[in-house]
């Protein structure tokens, strides 16, 4: 693709705006900083000659790339959000350019004891000769996903001025508070109105999934018995013990995130707070399956149960929340979009690489909620830390890839 990227200077001008999302705030989004980014984005879409962009109330911004064939092609859309993760500052991000790369490690200057490794992040020896994008060393990069953002947006531009390369009517989606699990909570799937998407929220190039986790949300409740300290013998029951004895009782060396990998599940209990008469536990259930997760809420629970026995006059209740559900059951339904996607990597010169999300995407719940939508690599490494980074030259080939997308959609028509 000979085309003078744009995608490198709007990756630096994106990653400066604070987009935190919040996770214990109960607005939508969950924070207003997030529309900061989005009315840019609208703004920049509008001078590329894209008539319809717009945020709607809930920070959600909806484009269009109109189509230039007179072929019958399915309406796509490209999704990233904008929003950065809760685990690591976000504010006064001050990009990093390291030019020329030529191996070795990479110590960022704000704070010299975090140093970006080979070792650590393999892809890098990958990148001779290429320009990496870090943070200074105090804040994470935002590269997940504002690479994504920078991506769609550079691919919007090239199509805009590009009226040879035939496609389709695309459709653009960026969401806020993806990082806190409610990225599409308020999406409006009617207005939106593709047929088929692509989330890129990704990471090496030619990496592609097709698969994420299903999740569940636990709750314990626990009752516990309340008694002067100076009168509890044979009366009292904390429940704050009850809850510590439950967090004991889990297993030690399986259903953990810190010892599991691939296609393993896990328990993982995520938030306790309580005092002597009321405890809560919060627990992510997460696995491939649905019954996976049946099984490790039912032992779970049991373990609840057990402990309580020593606790006669306690109880406690055990609340499930259904979170998202793994996409490849829809996404096997439409064989052609990954088989699409696959095809357009392979014009890059990648094999792809199919893998499953040990996480959820945007495309998790969108697939469910009537748009099926692998997720495609962005470039993004170390993510949800100050190691962050990502080499312009792979956010080039993520700009190459939806165009490819586009082209191959309308060659199929």
């Amino acid at each position: 693709m000979n085309y003078d990227y744009t995608v490198a200077e709007r990756f630096l001008r994106y990653v400066q705006i604070d987009t935190q999302s919040d996770p214990n705030s109960k607005t939508f989004p969950s924070t207003e900083k997030q529309k900061d980014l989005s009315r840019v984005l609208v703004k920049e879409l509008l001078a590329m000659g894209i008539e319809d962009a717009e945020m709607d109330e809930y920070g959600y911004v909806y484009a269009t790339i109109p189509s230039n064939t007179d072929k019958m092609v399915p309406t796509i859309c490209f999704c990233s959000h904008v929003d950065t993760a809760p685990d690591c500052s976000g504010t006064n991000v001050k990009p990093i350019l390291h030019k020329n790369y030529q191996g070795g490690n990479i110590t960022l200057p704000d704070d010299p004891t975090q140093v970006i490794t080979p070792e650590a992040y393999p892809h890098l020896k990958k990148q001779i000769g290429n320009t990496i994008i870090t943070t200074s060393g105090t804040t994470l990069l935002g590269s997940d996903d504002k690479s994504g953002v920078a991506e769609i947006m550079d691919a919007a531009n090239y199509l805009m001025t590009h009226p040879e390369i035939k496609h389709g009517n695309i459709r653009i989606l960026f969401t806020p508070d993806e990082e806190v699990g409610r990225g599409v909570d308020k999406l409006d799937m009617e207005k939106l109105g593709a047929t088929y998407g692509y989330t890129l929220d990704g990471g090496v190039p030619g990496s592609l999934q097709d698969e994420t986790f299903s999740a569940d949300g636990v709750k314990i409740t626990i009752h516990g018995v309340s008694v002067h300290t100076g009168y509890a013998k044979g009366k009292m029951e904390n429940a704050m013990k009850i809850a510590a004895t439950i967090l004991d009782r889990l297993p030690k060396h399986r259903l953990a995130p810190e010892v599991t990998e691939k296609k393993q599940g896990f328990v993982h209990p995520m938030a306790i707070e309580g005092i002597l008469e009321k405890a809560t536990l919060k627990f992510l259930i997460r696995d491939f399956t649905t019954e996976k997760l049946e099984e490790h809420e039912a032992e779970l629970k049991a373990i609840m149960n057990d402990v309580l026995k020593m606790y006669p006059n306690s109880s406690a209740e055990f609340e499930v929340t259904e979170q998202y559900r793994n996409m490849k059951t829809v996404l096997d339904l439409h064989p052609q979009i990954v088989e699409i996607a696959e095809e357009a990597i392979r014009r890059l010169g990648y094999e792809p690489k199919k893998d499953a999300v040990r996480g959820g995407t945007d495309g998790s719940r969108l697939s469910f909620m009537g748009l099926p939508s692998p997720n495609i690599f962005a470039g993004m490494q170390g993510i949800h830390s100050v190691k962050e980074w990502v080499s312009i030259e792979d956010m080039q080939k993520a700009v190459e890839m939806i165009v490819n997308i586009c082209q191959i959609w309308e060659e199929k028509a």
